[in-house]
């Protein structure tokens, strides 16, 4: 079939793309892969499977509940969880493996699965090739007692949100906190977390119908959050996106507050603390250098890997790193989630607002965001990006320019013949000149 795993699992339209033929056929081919790799410990295996509110999660969650009993797998359905909450329940139920059933901040049409070894870990990459490898593939089926069994993990939530409260740094008590849920995955956890920590909470997209999850709202629609947090005078807003992997805030004045910032304030605050290992934060290619420098000046070192949140927490594992992130919010906090968690994200930034009796605007302000300007230069022979001379000189050139008060980067489509030409400098005005040009150097040194 080639490969359908992306970056984040399976993803696609949801009975176009990823129909319930193929949600069955990936939960059997995943079960057998990791029989045979020994994650099972050759004992009766047992798995987790979560949602995201979508309609199209019902049907799917059906179907890869199906497959893994079909080969063997006791199933323990957990419902409608967050992304991290499914991979934080998956090693605190001590399952051999979960699922989650979610496209995080796509549209309501599209839907994914998401594969968690023991311990509530992505799955290797050579593990991924090997279950596409063995779709479709004629196997003994298991029959009488030897079938899964399945039943519903109604505790499930609470423990996930027992968990979020025990991270957190302290109580919330006297703050005002407005919550937008995305209409998603976190729309009863997060405001019960909030709630026991002591804030006074305002939720907002916390309804979910099945229809409207990501719908104008959310970490990619900060609109009705900005003007929620004004309304109500609150002191800080967090927005999630459909999975809750993810969070972006915004403070008492309206202002955004991106993954960046978010990373900043939260990496400092582990510092201050003394938990943040060998003073280092793990981040992106694209964060904003305005963020590596005000860390730098923090005596905190910056490590940057490839886009992707599976990326940073790669190199947080194999470094020994505890903090790291993405400018889209995605914040993973290694002392307590194997993934993003945006709820745990929110609740520590709120912890620090109270902590140190300063406002969210003036926490962020510890970096000063370079104007980025993004250009996506498409239908160019991609593969020639990295060493077209022509195009390298002009890199060059316009780094010398730039110097120390910005930078060029050019990174490769992962699905399109595209080449995104992304330029910070000291003024928005110069980000967009050279930008313009280089992708026109693009269009001319890569074109078809």
């Amino acid at each position: 079939m080639g490969r359908i795993f992306g970056t984040d699992g399976v993803r696609g339209l949801a009975n176009r793309d990823l129909t319930a033929e193929l949600a069955v056929d990936l939960a059997v081919a995943a079960a057998h892969v990791l029989g045979e790799v020994g994650a099972f410990a050759d004992q009766r295996p047992t798995a987790v499977v979560a949602r995201d509110p979508r309609a199209s999660g019902e049907f799917l969650e059906a179907a890869v509940v199906a497959g893994l009993a079909s080969a063997g797998v006791d199933v323990h359905r957990l419902g409608v969880v967050p992304t991290p909450g499914a991979a934080y329940l998956t090693s605190y139920l001590k399952a051999d493996m979960g699922v989650m059933i979610s496209a995080s901040h796509n549209p309501m049409p599209d839907n994914g699965i998401k594969f968690l070894a023991r311990g509530g870990l992505k799955l290797d990459d050579n593990l991924e090739v090997l279950i596409e490898n063995r779709l479709e593939e004629p196997w003994a089926r298991p029959t009488g007692a030897d079938v899964g069994r399945i039943g519903d993990s109604h505790a499930g939530v609470g423990a996930y949100v027992k968990h979020l409260i025990e991270a957190a740094p302290g109580p919330l008590d006297g703050l005002r906190i407005v919550l937008d849920c995305a209409n998603g995955a976190a729309y009863e956890v997060g405001p019960q977390v909030f709630e026991q920590l002591g804030a006074e909470v305002h939720a907002i997209h916390a309804e979910p119908d099945g229809l409207n999850i990501n719908q104008d709202c959310g970490s990619t629609h900060m609109g009705d959050l900005q003007k929620a947090v004004i309304a109500h005078s609150a002191d800080a807003g967090f927005a999630f996106d459909g999975d809750a992997d993810r969070c972006l805030a915004v403070d008492h004045t309206g202002a955004v507050v991106d993954g960046d910032q978010i990373l900043a304030i939260l990496g400092i605050a582990a510092r201050d603390a003394g938990r943040l290992a060998q003073d280092t934060v793990v981040a992106t290619v694209m964060s904003n250098l305005g963020f590596v420098q005000a860390l730098q000046a923090a005596g905190i070192t910056v490590i940057q890997t490839a886009v992707g949140d599976r990326y940073v927490l790669e190199t947080m594992r194999s470094g020994s790193f505890n903090v790291g992130g993405e400018q889209s919010g995605h914040v993973i906090m290694g002392d307590y989630a194997t993934t993003g968690d945006g709820v745990l994200t929110a609740v520590h930034l709120a912890s620090r607002i109270r902590e140190t009796g300063r406002t969210l605007e003036d926490l962020a302000a510890v970096m000063t965001r370079l104007p980025q300007v993004l250009v996506n230069v498409p239908n160019v022979d991609k593969a020639r990006a990295d060493s077209d001379p022509v195009l390298q000189g002009e890199i060059a050139i316009a780094n010398a320019r730039l110097g120390n008060c910005g930078r060029v980067l050019l990174r490769q489509s992962g699905t399109e013949p595209l080449v995104r030409v992304m330029v910070e400098a000291a003024t928005h005005d110069e980000a967009e000149q050279v930008a313009e040009h280089l992708a026109g150097v693009v269009r001319t040194t890569l074109a078809l």
